[in-house]
């Protein structure tokens, strides 16, 4: 029987499964792999104890820097496993506490509804709380919190609610459902958390594909780009940092939404990983950690080699630390016991980061049981700490027996109702002293030195129904820099008072960051009155500001008229030679690349070539023809061969042909191929089928290098082609079979769709690509084994190497894997033959012993 994945039970079984494959291509970190030896640690190796520390035993086990404390800000009994929290402008924390998480470890009880949300309160003023008092209880693993509209959104999912507090109490008296699809109810390690309210009043997740704003009572939703694994943060331009476990620090180095524009596109700026050096310093020998048996995961003296567990980054916008320390990026590694901190180095909007520290992290800790999860800016300018403090972090279904066993031979397992809040202070600086009780403070805050009172501030006056706030934030716009200038103007945007003659006039502010946003914010204009806001625009292509020329960049694909297009040909020819300006650019041309050749070509520099004009039209190229029809292909095939005629003189005054744009044109659309590898046979092609033969192509060969002619010609078919068998057309899916189909497309989404993305192009640094893959579309009896045993080692993946560990997905059933696997080989323009349920099961019998990961060696001997 086919499979119903609408029922329940098929739901929760799929829940199950999303974290399993969302790992593959990730470096080795999670689960069993089939037939590994799990021996003991060395012998070498000597395990301190792990007893649970009272809170001020436990701040004896910190290292920090010279200059730097730690203090105990909160603990049990007042707070159990607490994962995320939130200042109000009072100071008061909000606290979310996950409960219900790994009461054992089978996992059993996880489902009890006894997470809650608490409110935490510093009565004398000593800095540590003494009171707490449940705002929202009966939850069911409760994740993240965001402070909203005189109550809160809280996640708990797959549910996200708003919870109101109508007589301030701090108590909740009602709740209203505003989303049933924030992620998965099941795992706590894979899905959706964060609620950030970012500089651009759209409020961001991790695990998570959609934005939202929260307006007036109802939820606004809008389609973005998966962002990371556990916790997000932002920094002063509004660029979003995020991480998985065993990578670091990624972040967005644009607006992501603008490169959700072109999907014909890969762009580069949107989820790049920023740190390449994984490796983390502990002091603790700690063993305890998934896959300790492993070599390499382990350092010689029993330390944590390699990130394993990063979560919660935080860009520090605080007043309290030293200079230095402004815009670095803080993170949790639980497993490590340790808090990293990381300086971004930035060069033209490119961004990479660096351990602030050599061999070392910012903070360690002695004890095993120290799980820092959560970071965040407070309002005094310190690091706050959220410490789930207990011996089991790993979630049941990622837990090795090897681990199993160390919690159990340890005593890890208990006590579970523990958990602190630490704060991290400068001894060089006071602690700031922010008051957001008027409406008054709120708007003098705009201008703080203190990122979180900035932030707070402007949510603050987005919500206030104040309609005399207006002229006071356009003076501060008008008259100040940032930050006051910055956050004012968002103010006024997310209270929908901005104007036309506001925003033209800021395009001359002192205040390139304010020049930026006013550039973005008069997009909604442009697109309604082009003729009239575009000449100002376009005073800006030179703008001394790099950030400002991207922005103009961006905003400049929103209109679709000549001088746009114009302008555009115009700031790649000068900033062309850096990714994020050809992300800019070709994200907002989908559609209309070649008339943004056509303007590039009538530029007389794009008479020369250069290697960073080349790879523009090939990447222009790529875009235009990435559906791979007659119609686009042709157009990119006749526009080479117009290129012919071209003529322009060089020094010695010999006419030359502009073949090199020719050439570049012709490479777009010949990297569709996918890469031949030496002994292996050659890839199935996906040709694209003309009428008749192209009649460019005659013009194209006698200029065209042989081999580059005769990729692109592959590419092409049309009846009557020489040397062509007739072109079978794939054999249409059957009843049975489109079931199986239909199935494994909702099946991919919550199992796959997360890392590979839905258009199968996977991540980079995070998961290879599905679409157009020589194992996805290759032999069947390959693709079941890598689902029911793994694969391990190196990979190639089109042409290219991916250090790779994938679990087997066996617990799956026959009918789920022929679904899953008849899905991905007749998706994205693929061909391939279905999977029958028939066919899994033979394997699966046939390969019953088989206690091991499959290698790409053994892989490539099967047909």
């Amino acid at each position: 029987m086919l499979i119903d994945i609408h029922a329940p039970l098929r739901r929760l079984l799929i829940s199950l499964f999303l974290p399993l494959c969302a790992t593959l291509a990730l470096l080795a970190q999670n689960g069993d792999k089939p037939g590994e030896i799990q021996e003991p640690p060395p012998a070498a190796i000597k395990i301190p104890p792990a007893p649970p520390l009272s809170p001020e035993e436990a701040l004896k086990s910190f290292t920090l820097p010279e200059g730097f404390s730690i203090e105990i800000v909160a603990s049990e009994p007042l707070i159990e496993a607490p994962v995320a929290m939130s200042f109000d402008p009072q100071g008061r924390i909000w606290v979310v506490e996950m409960r219900g998480f790994m009461p054992n470890v089978d996992g059993l009880g996880e489902e009890n509804p006894i997470g809650r949300v608490s409110v935490l309160l510093d009565e004398d003023g000593d800095g540590r709380v003494e009171k707490s008092t449940v705002f929202a209880d009966g939850l069911v693993m409760p994740r993240a919190i965001a402070l909203v509209s005189g109550g809160c959104l809280i996640a708990e999912p797959p549910n996200l609610w708003f919870f109101k507090d109508s007589n301030g109490d701090l108590k909740s008296d009602g709740k209203l459902l505003l989303s049933t699809n924030y992620g998965s109810q099941v795992n706590p390690e894979h899905t959706s958390n964060g609620l950030l309210w970012g500089l651009d009043n759209w409020i961001y997740s991790a695990n998570h594909t959609s934005r939202h704003r929260f307006i007036n009572g109802n939820l606004k939703e809008e389609p973005t780009i998966f962002r990371g694994q556990w916790g997000i943060t932002q920094d002063d331009h509004g660029r979003l940092f995020y991480n998985s476990n065993s990578d670091q620090l990624r972040g967005d180095l644009l607006p992501a939404e603008y490169l959700l524009r072109n999907p014909g596109y890969k762009s580069f700026g949107g989820n790049v990983q920023l740190v390449k050096d994984q490796a983390v310093w502990p002091i603790r020998v700690n063993p305890g950690v998934n896959r300790g048996y492993q070599k390499g995961q382990l350092r010689e003296d029993g330390t944590l080699a390699t990130f394993t567990g990063a979560c919660g980054p935080c860009v520090y916008r605080g007043d309290n630390f030293p200079d230095e320390y402004y815009g670095t990026v803080f993170l949790c590694e639980p497993t490590a016991n340790v808090v990293r901190c990381n300086k971004l180095i930035e060069k033209e909007g490119i961004l990479s980061a660096v351990n602030l520290f050599d061999k070392r992290e910012f903070l360690a800790s002695t004890d095993e049981r120290f799980r820092p999860v959560n970071l965040f800016n407070g309002p005094d300018g310190a690091l706050y700490i959220v410490d789930m403090y207990r011996g089991v972090l790993q979630h049941r279904i990622y837990l090795t027996t090897y681990l199993r066993k160390q919690a159990l031979e340890r005593g890890l397992d208990k006590p579970l109702n523990l958990g602190r809040i630490y704060r991290v202070i400068s001894k060089a600086k006071p602690r700031s002293k922010i008051t957001l009780t008027t409406e008054e403070d709120r708007v003098n805050a705009l201008g703080a030195t203190n990122g979180w009172a900035r932030d707070t501030a402007q949510r603050l006056l987005v919500e206030s129904k104040n309609s005399g706030l207006k002229k006071k934030l356009e003076k501060i716009v008008t008259d100040r820099e940032s930050p006051a200038a910055l956050h004012a103007l968002w103010v006024l945007e997310g209270r929908g008072e901005l104007n036309q003659s506001l925003l033209l006039n800021l395009l001359t502010a002192r205040d390139a960051k304010v020049r930026k946003s006013a550039v973005r914010l008069l997009e909604n204009a442009l697109g309604k009155d082009p003729d009239h806001i575009l000449p100002n625009l376009l005073t800006l292509e030179n703008d001394p500001d790099f950030h400002l020329r991207l922005q103009l960049a961006l905003t400049l694909g929103e209109v679709n008229t000549r001088p746009a297009y114009e302008a555009l040909a115009r700031l790649l020819e000068k900033n062309g030679a850096n990714p994020l300006f050809r992300d800019a650019v070709i994200s907002g041309v989908n559609n209309k690349e070649l008339l943004l050749l056509d303007a590039l070509f009538r530029l007389p520099e794009w008479n020369v070539a250069s290697p960073a004009r080349s790879e523009i039209i090939t990447a222009l190229s790529r875009s235009a023809t990435s559906d791979l029809t007659e119609s686009s292909t042709a157009g990119i095939l006749e526009l080479a061969a117009s290129q012919l005629a071209g003529t322009v003189l060089d020094s010695s005054n010999t006419v030359q042909k502009n073949v090199w744009r020719s050439t570049a044109l012709l490479s777009g659309l010949a990297s569709h191929l996918p890469p031949v590898q030496k002994e292996k046979p050659e890839p199935k092609i996906k040709t694209v089928l003309f009428q008749h033969a192209p009649s460019a192509l005659l013009k194209l060969q006698p200029h065209t290098e042989p081999e580059l002619f005769a990729k692109v010609e592959s590419l092409l078919s049309w009846p009557g082609k020489p040397g062509e068998t007739k072109t079978v057309k794939p054999v249409e899916l059957t009843a049975d079979e489109q079931k199986l189909f239909t199935a494994g497309k909702e099946l991919y989404t919550f199992t796959c769709g997360a890392c590979h993305q839905p258009h199968g192009q996977g991540q980079e640094g995070l998961a290879p690509p599905l679409a157009d893959s020589e194992w996805t579309t290759g032999s069947p009896e390959r693709l079941v084994r890598i689902v029911l045993h793994g694969v391990r080692g190196p990979m190639t993946v089109r042409g290219k190497v991916y250090e790779m560990e994938m679990p087997p997905l066996n617990v799956l059933e026959d009918e789920q894997i022929a679904s899953l696997l008849t899905y991905i080989r007749r998706e994205w323009g693929h061909t391939a033959s279905p999977v029958s349920v028939d066919f899994v099961k033979k394997i699966r019998d046939s390969t019953a012993q088989r206690e091991e990961a499959w290698t790409e060696a053994e892989l490539n001997k099967l047909k």
